[in-house]
C-alpha cells in the first residue's frame, strides 16, 4: 500500500503494501488496508507530508530513467497519490501500479481510471520480465521483515529492463512496532524499520548498484528517520 513518507499521519508511514511476508501476515496486511482505504485516501491525498528533499529524490529517480517514453511501475501504489506526482513531473511516463489491497486499488482507479492498476504482491509481481524502465517502491516495504527484502528486490530486478532504475523510500532504523489505530481504525498492522546499509547490501545481492543514498532525521510528527536509496539494475 502506498503510505506517507515518514509517518505524517499518526506515525504510520505512507508508501504502499509490499509482500515478502508469510501467508498469514500478508493476509492481515491486506485486510487492514482494505479497511482503512477510504480513510487513507482522505487523510493522505497527495504529497503534502513529504519533505522537499524526499521529493527531490523522486525527481532524481525520474531524471535517471534514460528512455522516453518510459515504462514505470509504482510497486505498492496504494491510492495512487505518487502516480499523480510522477505524472506531474513528466508526461512521458507510462505508469502502471500494483498493490496488495483491492480496496486501495479501487481508490486509485477512481483517480487514474485510464491506467493499468492490478492487485499483486511485491514478492510475486504480476508483470513480465524486463517490462519496466523504472520501479518506484515508496514506503511499500514497511510491512516486509528485513530478512525477506531480498525476495522483493529480486522481483524488482526481474521486472526491470537492463539499466533500469529503482527508488526505495522507507523508515530507517532497526526493529518493528505494532501500529496504534492507523488511520483511525482498529486493525492489525506491524511495520518494520530498515537499516540503510542492510538495504544496500540486499540490493547488491539482488543485482543492483547503488546510485544515491539519502538518510534524514525525523521532522514534525515523524517518529523515525527516513531512508531513500536509488539503485540501477546491472
Amino acid at each position: 500500500m502506498s503510505g506517507a513518507a515518514g509517518g505524517g499521519v499518526s506515525g504510520t508511514g505512507h508508501g504502499g503494501v509490499s509482500g515478502g511476508q508469510n501467508g498469514g501476515a500478508t493476509d492481515r496486511t491486506r485486510a487492514a488496508y482494505d479497511e482503512v482505504a477510504a480513510s487513507y485516501a482522505a487523510m493522505i491525498p497527495d504529497t503534502r507530508y513529504e519533505a522537499a528533499v524526499d521529493l527531490a529524490m523522486v525527481k532524481h529517480f525520474v531524471d535517471a530513467i534514460a528512455a522516453r517514453p518510459a515504462a514505470v511501475l509504482d510497486a505498492g501504489c496504494g491510492t495512487g497519490r505518487m502516480i499523480s506526482y510522477l505524472t506531474s513531473l513528466d508526461s512521458e511516463l507510462d505508469i502502471a501500479g500494483s498493490d496488495l489491497s483491492p480496496a486501495m486499488l479501487d481508490q486509485a482507479r477512481g483517480v487514474h481510471p485510464e491506467l493499468e492498476l492490478v492487485q499483486g504482491d511485491n514478492a510475486a509481481l504480476p508483470f513480465a520480465d524486463a517490462r519496466f524502465d523504472g520501479v518506484l517502491a515508496w514506503y511499500s516495504t514497511i510491512h516486509t521483515p528485513p530478512h525477506q527484502l531480498g525476495e522483493v528486490f529480486g522481483e524488482f530486478h526481474r521486472v526491470l529492463r537492463p539499466s533500469g532504475v529503482l527508488l526505495l523510500g522507507f523508515q530507517a532504523g532497526t526493529g518493528d512496532r505494532r501500529l496504534d489505530r492507523p488511520y483511525g481504525h482498529d486493525v492489525d498492522l506491524t511495520a518494520y524499520l530498515h537499516h540503510t546499509p542492510y538495504v544496500r547490501d540486499a540490493l547488491a545481492t539482488a543485482g543492483f548498484s547503488t546510485v544515491a543514498v539519502l538518510d534524514r532525521g525525523p521532522r514534525g510528527v515523524e517518529k523515525h528517520a527516513q531512508g531513500f536509496v536509488l539503485a540501477g539494475r546491472a
